[in-house]
C-alpha cells in the first residue's frame, strides 16, 4: 500500500453497508423496539518505519465480559463525553495510554450493532508521533499492533461458527500470529477492508 492514509481517507468517502454481529446470521430474529447503548472504538492507525500498523488490545482474562478477547480500544459513551469521537479518544487514553492530541481523526464508519446490546461507532484516526503504549491495569492484558496491510485484505477473513445461546452463530475471524481476532472487532475491520477495495 503506497499511501495508507490517502487510501483510508478515500475509503471513508465510499458508500458503506450497515454493520452488525448478525450480518452472517439472517435467521436470528432481533426483538422489535430494542434499546441499544451507545459506544465507540478507535481504529488507531500508527505509521511506523516498517509500515502502518493498527493498535489493538487483548482484554484481561479475569473480566466478566469478553475475557481474553482481542478488541479495539474503546467503550461505552459516558454522560460527560462530547459525542462518540470524544468517547473513542478518552477510552484509548485510558486503555492504552494514547494521548488524544496525537490522534488526527479522519472520520467514522457505520455504527456496528453487537449481540450484547451496544451500537458501536468506529472512529478512524492517525497517530502523529511516538508514544509508549501502556495497558490499563485490571482491564487490558496486552497492547499490540498488527500490520494494516494484513487487515485490509478481504480474502484473509474467514467465516467461522460457534454455539451462542443454543444456536450456531457465524462470524468473521482474521487471525494474526498468536492473536485470534474475531466477532465485532473482525466485522468492523472487514467493513473497512471492503470499503478500501471499493
Amino acid at each position: 500500500m503506497r499511501d495508507p492514509e490517502e487510501t483510508l481517507r478515500k475509503a471513508l468517502l465510499r458508500p458503506a453497508r450497515p454493520s452488525s454481529d448478525f450480518d452472517l446470521n439472517p435467521a436470528i430474529t432481533l426483538p422489535p423496539g430494542r434499546i441499544l447503548r451507545p459506544a465507540a472504538v478507535l481504529l488507531a492507525v500508527w505509521p511506523r518505519p516498517d509500515g502502518a500498523r493498527l493498535i489493538l488490545t487483548k482484554r484481561a482474562s479475569h473480566l466478566k465480559h469478553h475475557p481474553g478477547q482481542i478488541a479495539l480500544p474503546g467503550g461505552k459513551v459516558d454522560e460527560g463525553d462530547d459525542g462518540v469521537i470524544a468517547t473513542a479518544l478518552r477510552e484509548s487514553r485510558e486503555e492504552v495510554g494514547l494521548p488524544p492530541e496525537l490522534v488526527d481523526v479522519a472520520g467514522t464508519l457505520p455504527p456496528h450493532e453487537t449481540v450484547t446490546g451496544f451500537t458501536v461507532t468506529p472512529v478512524l484516526g492517525f497517530v502523529r508521533g511516538d508514544f509508549t503504549p501502556r495497558p490499563e491495569a485490571g482491564e487490558v492484558e496486552e497492547v499490540f499492533t498488527v500490520p494494516l496491510s494484513h487487515l485490509l485484505m478481504p480474502d484473509r477473513f474467514a467465516i467461522e461458527r460457534r454455539r451462542w445461546r443454543n444456536e450456531w452463530r457465524r462470524y468473521y475471524a482474521i487471525p494474526y500470529g498468536p492473536y485470534y481476532i474475531w466477532g465485532a472487532t473482525a466485522r468492523i475491520l472487514r467493513g473497512l477492508a471492503d470499503r478500501v477495495q471499493g
